[in-house]
């Protein structure tokens, strides 16, 4: 008999506005089932994110069928699984979790495939010759596979952390072939920006917990197109200041979407409906896509 009643969970820093939850629960509504998504914020336990793994030993004891991994422990989490999927091992990240019924861990990342639906969906003629992208932790590392399994030519990644955007640079052009990626610092934006396509933000700035702007607002200019990864606001002071600067936008709810679903279908091993969830998250947040 098939089962019908789900408990999961997402861990990560500063998710009381996360729309995870609302996601996964209306479309298990749908589909007949019982199932309870809870929100496990290491800010309000007070623990570093180190500590992922006793939280995913306690959550695999209290029942939990899987967990979903966000900032800033989708790397730290890897080394307390017992296996990776095929992308999440070529990432170094993963933001799922699925418990088998025997109590083992799989990792896997449906943030790649998240965010490139959601690139083909919302920026289907975006040219993606030069992209400069800002973020290299576990989001950063999965839209740059995004990208360039979409056909990028070359990313640039500049990151706060530099030996982490080298890391990632050398990691995508292992995986993709030689001179695909590169890595910057900061202070090399003006000149890389004057001859990009467009700029893929992956960092935490702009979420509701990390107000502000990733980089100086003169930098944007209309022959940029900007793709954001955070979610939660839709509308991030990025994404304003980019259209009244000229530049075409994606916002990030249309990868929280896809993501989602692919999260779901792991857990539930059921196919959610992405044009249902695409509707939701529209209700709950305002309009997902390009402006």
């Amino acid at each position: 008999m098939a089962k019908d009643s789900y408990l999961v969970g997402l861990i990560g820093s500063g998710i009381g506005p996360s729309l995870s939850p609302a996601l996964h629960e209306r479309e298990a509504d749908r589909q007949g089932l019982r199932y309870v998504y809870r929100l496990i914020d290491i800010d309000a336990l007070g623990v570093p994110p180190q500590a992922v793994g006793d939280l995913l030993r306690a959550a695999r004891d209290l029942g939990f069928d899987g967990l979903n991994i966000t900032h800033p422990c989708k790397q730290h989490v890897i080394g307390h699984l017992d296996a990776l999927a095929p992308q999440a091992e070529a990432l170094g990240a993963v933001n799922t979790v699925v418990f088998d019924d025997d109590g083992r861990t799989t990792g896997h990342n449906t943030d790649v495939t998240g965010f490139a639906a959601s690139f083909a969906r919302g920026l289907p003629d975006a040219p993606l010759e030069r992209i400069v992208q800002l973020g290299a932790g576990g989001a950063g590392a999965a839209v740059a596979h995004a990208t360039l399994n979409l056909g990028a030519g070359h990313v640039t990644v500049v990151d706060a952390v530099p030996d982490r955007a080298a890391g990632l640079a050398a990691s995508l052009n292992r995986h993709f072939g030689h001179g695909r990626a590169a890595h910057a610092a900061a202070d090399r934006l003006p000149g890389l920006l004057t001859t990009a396509d467009g700029i893929v933000h992956a960092t935490p700035t702009g979420m509701a917990a990390h107000p502000g702007l990733p980089l100086p607002a003169e930098l944007l200019h209309p022959g940029l197109w900007v793709a954001e990864v955070v979610y939660r606001p839709l509308e991030t002071e990025l994404l304003r200041t980019a259209r009244a600067r000229g530049c075409r936008t994606l916002d990030g709810g249309g990868m929280a979407v896809f993501q989602a679903a692919d999260a779901f279908q792991l857990f539930t091993g059921r196919e959610a409906d992405a044009a249902r969830m695409l509707a939701d998250i529209t209700d709950l947040a305002g309009a997902v896509g390009a402006k």
